[in-house]
């Protein structure tokens, strides 16, 4: 699948799908709700990364923690109790759904020539390829039960790394964390998380930007984050 900045535009749709009736299994049995990311437009997606201009982005199939491939919307209770929702899932399979966020945020916020998903056709060629692993991606509630506040958390790690010999350029983390979410509304949910995947496609798209600048210019630069939190981009070296 291939998003350009000029087609970006029609994936991106945040949406809700209430399948009333469906699924039900009584009256008073609630519907199914079915949830996507990738929705954010205008200032609340990713800004434009300078050096980005023309690079072609191939986004390698996520490595997602076991415990969150799930249609389930995963919200973590306390340190140690994971909660899945009957009522409330993802509309595609996880994996698929924050690899195609990413690469439409990547696509949407910088003028790249195309940011492809895998699998693509064999002779592609990209002048960078991005790995994703995320081990954490949920809402977390209070162990206390009658808490009404909670959080989200999205931990995730990237390499950037170069076709043509494999070669890991520079690594990067992003440890995105938002208040304010109340426990039991997961639309809301939804909307904190796909804020999570806009603050890891900005931290992405700014490693690749200076990156690339640096590349440009025959030279090597510092690859230092222009923003708080936890983004620790540097050139890699064994």
């Amino acid at each position: 699948m291939r998003f350009t900045a000029g087609t970006a535009g029609p994936f991106l749709s945040f949406v809700l799908v209430a399948l009333a009736g469906c699924f039900s299994l009584s009256r008073d049995t609630p519907p199914l709700q079915q949830y996507v990311l990738g929705g954010a437009r205008g200032p609340e997606g990713v800004a434009s990364a300078q050096g980005m201009a023309g690079l072609t982005i191939g986004v390698r199939q996520l490595d997602l923690a076991r415990y969150l491939t799930t249609p389930a919307i995963v919200v973590r209770r306390g340190a140690h109790q994971i909660v899945h929702s009957e009522f409330h899932r993802w509309g595609e399979d996880p994996v698929v759904g924050i690899n195609r966020a990413i690469a439409g945020y990547l696509a949407a916020g910088a003028p790249v020539r195309a940011a492809d998903l895998a699998p693509w056709p064999v002779r592609s060629r990209y002048d960078y390829l991005i790995q994703l692993h995320i081990t954490r991606f949920e809402g977390v509630a209070p162990a206390d039960s009658a808490a009404t506040e909670g959080e989200v958390h999205v931990l995730a790690s990237w390499d950037i790394i170069r076709q043509q010999d494999e070669t890991v350029l520079a690594r990067g983390t992003t440890d995105y964390r938002e208040r304010g979410w109340r426990v039991g509304d997961y639309a809301g949910l939804v909307t904190l998380l796909d804020r999570g995947v806009q603050a890891l496609s900005q931290d992405i798209a700014t490693c690749l930007g200076r990156l690339a600048s640096a590349t440009a210019q025959g030279g090597e630069v510092e690859l230092v984050p222009d923003r708080d939190p936890a983004l620790t981009c540097a050139p890699h070296s064994d």
